[in-house]
């Protein structure tokens, strides 16, 4: 059972901007133009915070062809000055090391489970071989190393890696374990964007969590009670008078976020999940369910130095259901959080840099992206539950999932139709694994311009249907599988999810 709530006055220390140990090493020999701090280090004007607040902590930023990834019990210094236990990666006090890559390049990830139970460690996003994907057939055993290796192909955008083995996603994830994976290529490379990491580009992850009376994570609950921007309470991050970006990733059990600023001033979202949009799309909210990202970028340009921007989640008026939850809080479903606007990030800003952005190129990219016409096979999925009992258990096309059943089958090089239908009493955010699609159709209207990029992730609202296209290239494998989920990990774990494999043609 949930314990009860403590009051948000007793938050007032920081996740500590502790540099990480963390390793990687062969770095490529033409690197891509970009600007970065020392792995490990943070940027000096993000060291103070204002009072009342807690500067934001920056994950290393690792780059190269090999990486090291320790996954192993840590702490973290959140209520009231306790520390928590967390997992995370490579020491970190939750989250752990950016890795930065480069489209071309071969990579190897060295993973060592330094937890007393399995995990596995999936590269979410990621176009690589089904037994390099980290699933849930992919496990690595407590103490072990597992060492994958591809060729990164994937268009420059923001990824993650977290845990996904079968009935642990929903509690690793929630003590803390995940990170970011940036992939750089040389057409964004030659785009005047925001690039300098950490001062002008700034990964931004948001979960909340619920503590008990000892100031412990309470790992297994659906909506928490406090924001973490980056693992930090409070957070406050300072930010230069220009044009600033933030790679946005939503890693939450079940909370979906709408982000928007305070004042209402408007915002552009340039990345999708797998990569950036042809054009700029002008928003003021934009909602994020769990395992999306998206970049956005904002002006700051006419903000005073000293001046204070803060964005918010707007997330009042949800009913029952999703995002957002029930508007109590109480209950299984029950948070602090639910049914209100809340602070994400205080911004704080302070002198341009030398080289700051200070306008958005036109154009962004020339995606050809899928259209229905061009699938030559179309596959129906149905959300169900099989009962109003709790928990529930959850199906697809009423199933639930199973290690040992292949759901569906797709031949190699094989553009395809997917819709999903959701029948169940509230929204869910499906994930396929391996391929980066176009949503086509949506039933509730018109794909909305910030959609309309390469995607992995999305939002599926009660009684509708979604409709994506995909061509699934480059692997095929007859004995291991890939996923396809609901990105709730507590639904993950519970049954919500199926496997496809990709077979050569006959």
């Amino acid at each position: 059972m949930k314990h009860g709530p403590l009051s948000r006055r007793t938050f007032l220390a920081a996740v500590g901007a502790t540099a990480v140990a963390g390793c990687a090493s062969n770095k490529t020999t033409s690197p891509i133009p970009v600007t970065s701090p020392e792995p490990g280090a943070i940027p000096a004007d993000t060291t103070s915070a204002s009072e009342g607040f807690n500067s934001l902590w920056i994950p290393p930023l690792l780059e190269g062809t090999t990486f090291d990834l320790t996954l192993a019990p840590s702490t973290a210094t959140l209520l009231g000055g306790k520390d928590a236990s967390t997992i995370s990666y490579n020491g970190a006090p939750m989250w752990g090391p950016t890795l930065l890559m480069k489209k071309g390049d071969t990579v190897t990830v060295n993973v060592t489970n330094g937890l007393d139970e399995e995990t596995t460690a999936h590269w979410h996003g990621v176009h690589l071989p089904a037994e390099m994907d980290g699933g849930p057939h992919q496990v690595i055993a407590a103490g072990a190393t597992w060492s994958p290796t591809w060729t990164v192909k994937n268009n420059a955008a923001t990824y993650w890696y977290h845990p996904h083995a079968h009935e642990l996603t929903w509690p690793q994830l929630s003590k803390g374990a995940g990170g970011f994976i940036i992939v750089q290529d040389d057409d964004e490379a030659a785009l005047a964007l925001p690039r300098t990491y950490g001062v002008d580009d700034i990964p931004l992850v948001l979960t909340s969590r619920t503590f008990d009376g000892d100031a412990q994570i309470i790992a297994k609950t659906i909506y928490g009670d406090y924001l973490l921007a980056n693992g930090t309470l409070n957070a406050e991050a300072h930010m230069p008078a220009q044009i600033v970006r933030f790679r946005m990733l939503n890693a939450e059990v079940e909370r979906a976020y709408t982000i928007g600023f305070a004042d209402d001033r408007t915002f552009w979202v340039i990345g999708t999940d797998g990569g950036l949009l042809n054009e700029s799309a002008e928003v003021t909210r934009l909602t994020m369910v769990p395992g999306e990202r998206y970049e956005i970028v904002v002006d700051l340009g006419s903000d005073a130095v000293g001046a204070v921007v803060t964005m918010q989640s707007f997330n009042g008026g949800y009913s029952l259901g999703y995002p957002g939850a029930e508007p109590n809080e109480s209950g299984d479903f029950g948070s602090l959080l639910n049914n209100k606007t809340f602070d994400v990030l205080r911004l704080l800003v302070i002198d341009a840099t030398a080289d700051g952005v200070k306008s958005l190129p036109t154009s962004l990219a020339n995606n050809a992206l899928w259209s229905a016409a061009d699938a030559t096979n179309e596959r129906t999925l149905s959300i169900t539950a099989s009962g109003p009992g709790a928990p529930f258990t959850f199906d697809v096309n009423d199933q639930l999932f199973s290690m040992d059943r292949i759901d569906q089958t797709v031949v190699l090089d094989t553009v395809e139709a997917w819709t999903i239908t959701n029948n169940f009493i509230f929204g869910h955010s499906f994930h396929i694994h391996d391929v980066q699609f176009a949503i086509v159709e949506r039933s509730s209207g018109p794909v909305p311009a910030h959609e309309q990029g390469w995607k992995d992730t999305f939002y599926i609202p009660v009684n509708e249907k979604v409709t994506f296209v995909a061509k699934f290239d480059d692997y095929a494998s007859s004995e291991h599988p890939f996923m396809y989920h609901c990105h709730m990990a507590n639904h993950e774990d519970e049954g919500l999810m199926g496997q496809f494999l990709v077979v050569d043609k006959a």
